[in-house]
């Protein structure tokens, strides 16, 4: 009898003890579901039986929830801000735009030279803040997916070539030495917006490159991507900046003093970005920067196979 009954006892200690485990395991199944969601964004409240559920359990749905609330928020005001931010672009751009042709027509006038000296910093001001709409209203585009970027494979030398041929003059002008070196590397990228985003790069070299210095472009082939480099002697830039300068109006801190808005490395890695690509920087103050665009070497699939 008693063998039985240590039997019978021995039983309901195992059955117990599988009912904690199974209720102890089906808690952190829910909690990773839970957490594995709030990860993905698509954390929604369930109906929660407190009773049934531990304390933290409870508590995680509820913080789980309130942060799923908080980022929707976040969404909606940044949301909110570009559409804001493309809706004054677009409705300046023609105000801009009369602005500027008024001071060509009064530029061609019989001024003195007082009234000259004071049109050019005019002239001068309108064309900086028409850049500054013309790149905001691309950005915003972009962001919004009303842009659409047409990537092809094509050569890359034409590419490098067209985006230092606009910069040539501002070198000439501070005897830097601009330098594309020949290359047959082929990449997937879009032609009337890449040449822009690679402009920015090498725009922004010969800006804070010192008179007398040298700007080189060159193309590498890795095993997905063509990487495009700007390499330059300038002042380099401290590694605590270099996570920052790819947002929106942030400048290095030795920007500052040079005419520029905060928007170029922004706007190309926006545009490099929408076609599979990427923007990365070395540099190290004293060094010079390298700044590498990488574009995919082939076009990306679509569709299901």
């Amino acid at each position: 009898m008693i063998p039985v009954l240590f039997c019978l006892v021995g039983l309901a200690a195992l059955a117990v003890g599988a009912w904690f485990f199974w209720q102890a395991r089906r808690t952190m199944h829910r909690l990773d579901r839970m957490l594995t969601q709030a990860i993905d964004g698509g954390f929604v409240e369930e109906s929660y039986d407190e009773t049934a559920l531990s304390s933290l359990e409870a508590r995680m749905a509820r913080l789980l929830h309130g942060s799923a609330a908080a980022n929707r928020a976040l969404e909606q005001e940044q949301a909110a801000v570009k559409t804001l931010i493309s809706d004054i672009s677009h409705q300046a751009r023609t105000p801009m735009s009369n602005v500027l042709l008024y001071a060509a027509l009064l530029d061609e006038t019989d001024l003195s030279e007082v009234q000259r000296a004071r049109l050019v910093p005019l002239c001068q001001q309108a064309e900086k803040l028409h850049f500054l709409l013309e790149n905001l209203l691309r950005a915003s585009r972009l962001e919004t997916g009303l842009l659409q970027l047409a990537p092809t494979v094509s050569p890359v030398a034409d590419l490098m070539e067209q985006a230092a041929g606009e910069a040539r003059a501002a070198a000439r002008t501070k005897k830097l030495t601009l330098t594309v070196h020949s290359t047959e590397a082929a990449a997937c990228f879009d032609p009337k917006w890449t040449p822009e985003a690679l402009y920015n790069l090498v725009d922004n070299a010969v800006k804070y490159t010192p008179a007398g210095g040298r700007v080189d472009l060159s193309a590498t082939l890795t095993d997905s991507f063509c990487r495009l480099d700007v390499a330059d002697t300038g002042p380099g830039i401290p590694e605590s900046e270099q996570g920052a300068i790819f947002n929106r109006f942030v400048r290095g801190a030795d920007a500052r003093t040079s005419e520029g808005l905060g928007i170029g490395l922004y706007l190309a890695r926006q545009i490099v970005a929408g076609q599979g690509g990427y923007i990365r920087v070395r540099s190290a103050p004293g060094q010079g920067s390298t700044f590498s665009l990488y574009l995919p070497r082939q076009k990306a699939l679509t569709g299901h196979s």
